[in-house]
């Protein structure tokens, strides 16, 4: 018998172990429980290295506790013991470092938006955590069938989500390339959270050639704050420079435009 394994994440304890005990019930079901998102990166970096891998993480959508759940999620990297990851962070940085791995977002209410963002992150689906047993298995088996599962009720909101997340993609993409190769790199500075003295240092530039080019980001953007402009880098694929390089721009490059960079 081919057996499931799973991760449960969720920092309710005894929501997890409830869970995880009703799963394991199950003949082809193995789980572990997870009471952070750090832990869950952990457990799920050991079980790789140790050749038994997870196949399936149910993940709790409100982890994190008050974190904004409706932002666009932000792959984690590093994260210290007591770091906070949210739910959907961590999703998409599992997605990323482990794609293997199917997701599974557990909600305490259904939610057009964040299932939106949820699957933008990487899950395939979204379930209420009050579900049945069975429904929560019959998700988790059509999962690793390469189905995408959500409650019928979401599925309108959930399309008109991601066609607007589209729309907006493409003309944050428009913006991004009305910007120079130094503009571009400047915004990837951003990105990565650099203030002004930091980027002059990365790029050989004075504050204040640093601070023109950071006004030029905003106006070309069109918008008012760095945060605003990160975000829109963000939805145009924009990702953070590599703070572990440097690299000097040519002079005869300034003037051309180049197509937004891949998330780093």
């Amino acid at each position: 018998m081919v057996r499931i394994r799973v991760l449960v994440v969720d920092d309710h304890r005894i929501f997890a172990e409830s869970l995880a005990a009703a799963l394991a019930a199950e003949p082809d079901v193995d789980v572990s429980a997870a009471g952070s998102g750090p832990a869950a990166l952990r457990s799920l970096e050991r079980a790789a290295a140790e050749g038994r891998r997870y196949d399936v993480l149910l993940v709790d959508a409100d982890l994190g506790g008050n974190l904004p759940g409706v932002r666009p999620a932000v792959p984690v990297r590093e994260v210290g013991e007591d770091g906070l990851v949210d739910g959907l962070s961590l999703v998409a940085g599992v997605r990323v470092s482990q794609p293997y791995v199917r997701i599974v977002v557990l909600a305490e209410k259904d939610d057009p938006r964040r299932a939106a963002l949820a699957l933008q992150a990487g899950a395939s689906g979204w379930v209420a955590k009050d579900c049945s047993l069975s429904r929560l298995l019959t998700v988790v088996r059509g999962v690793l069938r390469e189905e995408t599962h959500l409650p019928p009720a979401l599925l309108t909101g959930v399309l008109k989500e991601l066609t607007a997340a589209r729309k907006h993609r493409t003309e944050s993409e428009r913006l991004v390339e009305s910007l120079t190769p130094r503009e571009r790199e400047v915004l990837r500075c951003m990105v990565a959270g650099l203030g002004r003295k930091a980027v002059a240092e990365r790029l050989f530039l004075s504050p204040h050639t640093v601070r023109t080019h950071m006004q030029n980001v905003l106006g070309k953007l069109g918008v008012h704050s760095t945060l605003a402009a990160v975000a829109l880098a963000r939805r145009a694929g924009v990702g953070p420079a590599d703070l572990g390089s440097v690299r000097r721009i040519r002079p005869e490059e300034s003037a051309g435009t180049l197509h937004p960079a891949s998330p780093a």
